[in-house]
């Protein structure tokens, strides 16, 4: 096994050779009897720890730390003094210059190695975290590339409806979906879900709600047949897991709008009439908890021009200084101008920046609008 590397720099030899005796058994010394042969050795050495000594001609030992971080700015240190006056100004100093140790000749042979071996398993424990970490930010990435496969185009036609869509992730792997599917001739079912918590485990979630969603084709997609079908899907999981959904069937060709909401936020649809209808929960959310929960599927009257909104949580939870965006202020949004599709949902979006200002997202925000053509 590679030894770790220590340098040694002092003006003093004999001082030099008795720190080499102490730590050569277990580690790979090199030493230096003045800064510039330090600087020299340093840059192919490429030390994990130094040792120095703070008072040497030319170059005391902070400036020569300076000048080693410049070569490897990772690089520890403990320094060592001999110096009786000034001790205390000496020790803050090296305080600031993130020293590990500050240690006053002469010392204790065991004090030397403790405080070596401490430094550097301390070091080598924050180089596994590193790893570690690195090693999760990688998994989390590819789990946010599959949360997102699960989401189709952000436009579409179908039936006789235009559909659009907005995801926006928070910095953590969140639980929001939307989907949509044709449903028969004249006809498209959309869907838009926020499961709960964050992680690894909301995404694979959101993957069992998708196929859920999909497996209702022979039904047509109906919503109370999604709503059903996801209910089943998650009930072997654990009581603190749950959905809330709206499912919806808008029939351009019928001029009728089908849906069940399972404890999610109330959709609305609307026109530019100023003619607004909520749609608010027809049953609880869907969780291990109820296992035999129902909900009722409602109708409501669609004509040309009808606009359909849904989204998550995250859109009306978004805070300014001392309040929740809220429902009330996102339905004016929708209305203060006749846009539809991408276009509405990203002046919904700029109004949720002007209200927060610069407060990044502490959830996934995801906006769905279908609008009715034909």
């Amino acid at each position: 096994m590679t030894r770790q590397r220590i340098l040694v720099v002092d003006d003093e030899a004999a001082m030099l050779h008795t720190i080499e005796r102490i730590l050569a058994q277990r580690y790979q010394v090199t030493t230096a009897l003045s800064a510039g042969e330090a600087l020299t050795v340093t840059e192919g050495l490429g030390p994990e720890l130094a040792i120095l000594d703070i008072r040497m001609p030319k170059m005391d030992g902070f400036k020569l730390l300076g000048r080693l971080r410049e070569i490897k700015p990772d690089l520890d240190v403990i320094f060592m003094t001999g110096i009786i006056h000034e001790l205390d100004a000496q020790l803050i100093r090296s305080i600031r210059e993130k020293a590990f140790y500050f240690v006053q000749k002469p010392f204790d042979r065991e004090v030397l190695l403790t405080l070596v071996e401490r430094c550097l398993e301390l070091r080598r424990l924050a180089a596994e975290n590193r790893r570690h970490l690195g090693r999760l930010e990688r998994e989390l990435e590819e789990a946010r590339g599959f949360q997102r496969s699960l989401l189709p185009r952000a436009t579409a036609f179908l039936g006789g409806v235009d559909l659009a869509a907005i995801y926006q992730p928070c910095t953590e792997l969140g639980g929001d979906l939307y989907d949509y599917a044709g449903s028969g001739e004249g006809r498209a079912t959309v869907l838009i879900a926020d499961v709960s918590g964050h992680g690894v485990s909301a995404a694979m979630l959101t993957a069992i709600v998708k196929s859920s969603f999909h497996d209702t084709r022979a039904e047509g997609y109906e919503p109370l047949a999604v709503v059903r079908r996801i209910s089943r899907a998650i009930g072997s999981f654990e009581a603190s897991r749950f959905v809330t959904v709206i499912c919806a069937r808008l029939c351009a060709k019928d001029r009728k709008l089908e849906y069940v909401n399972a404890g999610h936020p109330n959709g609305l649809l609307w026109n530019d009439n100023g003619d607004k209808t909520l749609l608010p929960g027809t049953g609880p959310l869907i969780s291990p908890v109820f296992p035999e929960a129902e909900w009722e599927q409602r109708s409501l009257p669609l004509a040309t021009g009808d606009k359909l909104f849904l989204y998550t949580d995250g859109v009306t939870e978004t805070l300014d200084d001392r309040d929740e965006f809220g429902e009330k202020r996102l339905f004016d949004a929708l209305q203060d101008r006749p846009l539809r599709g991408q276009e509405l949902m990203q002046h919904v979006l700029s109004t949720l920046k002007r209200f927060s200002g610069a407060r990044p997202a502490a959830d996934d925000r995801t906006l769905l609008t279908a609008t009715i053509t034909t």
